[in-house]
């Protein structure tokens, strides 16, 4: 489902959970901090319209801080502090995400190493066990959305009860376990963000995170005055 959180541990998925997260962050290897901060990075031309970016693309380009085309390990650590990750979470799920699907996204050929996430190839590392709301281009089903929330809202129809986000993941499961945790990471992560304080995860959220909106959103919130430059 959200891609782009694919690798992050699940132990940050929830509020409660970040100090553990702090002190796993430290344990990271030295190498991949080193890679991660030092490196000067190269890669090849993006080739990709920004105006006709699929929904996946679109949801991913938030963390590409200078639109460019490609996002770095550094532009990641700035997007989750941006929507209200402490830093040392944003650091480790920056060293997870960049690991797993930046050599999914890199051309062939391209230059070692591949740390880098190519936004116009970001279709290339979606995973099992999603929602199906995107098709395999990352395109947005309107369908399969509405879907969602017909048959697993329950309590309200426009938003999503804890329980219920779970029955959903567990619902969508396929046939490789590999592939459950990712969701349940990613929707966890979602969940804590962007939920009211009734605990419930709102329809117009859910559709933000599929075009990256609702991160704009929660930049604003944390950060009113640096989102307005």
């Amino acid at each position: 489902c959200f891609v782009f959180f694919r690798s992050v541990l699940a132990l940050a998925t929830m509020a409660g959970h970040r100090q553990s997260l702090a002190a796993a962050s430290l344990k990271l290897p030295a190498l991949l901090l080193l890679l991660i901060f030092s490196l000067n990075w190269g890669h090849a031309v993006a080739h990709f319209d920004p105006a006709n970016m699929t929904e996946l693309q679109k949801h991913v380009s938030f963390f590409d801080r200078n639109k460019d085309g490609f996002i770095t390990p550094v532009e990641t650590i700035q997007g989750f502090v941006a929507i209200g990750c402490e830093y040392a979470f944003a650091t480790a799920a920056s060293a997870s995400i960049h690991g797993a699907l930046a050599p999914q996204t890199t051309p062939a050929g391209t230059p070692l190493p591949h740390l880098t996430i190519y936004v116009e190839n970001i279709h290339k590392a979606m995973h099992g066990s999603d929602s199906g709301v995107y098709d395999p281009k990352g395109r947005f089903l309107p369908q399969k959305f509405e879907e969602l929330f017909k048959t697993y809202a329950i309590l309200r129809p426009d938003a999503l009860t804890l329980a219920e986000m779970h029955a959903m993941l567990f619902a969508k499961r396929d046939l490789d376990p590999i592939s459950w945790a990712p969701p349940e990471i990613e929707w966890g992560l979602l969940f804590t963000l962007a939920s009211d304080w009734l605990g419930f995860l709102h329809k117009d959220s859910v559709r933000g995170i599929y075009d990256g909106s609702v991160f704009t959103k929660l930049e604003k919130k944390w950060h009113p005055s640096q989102s307005d430059i």
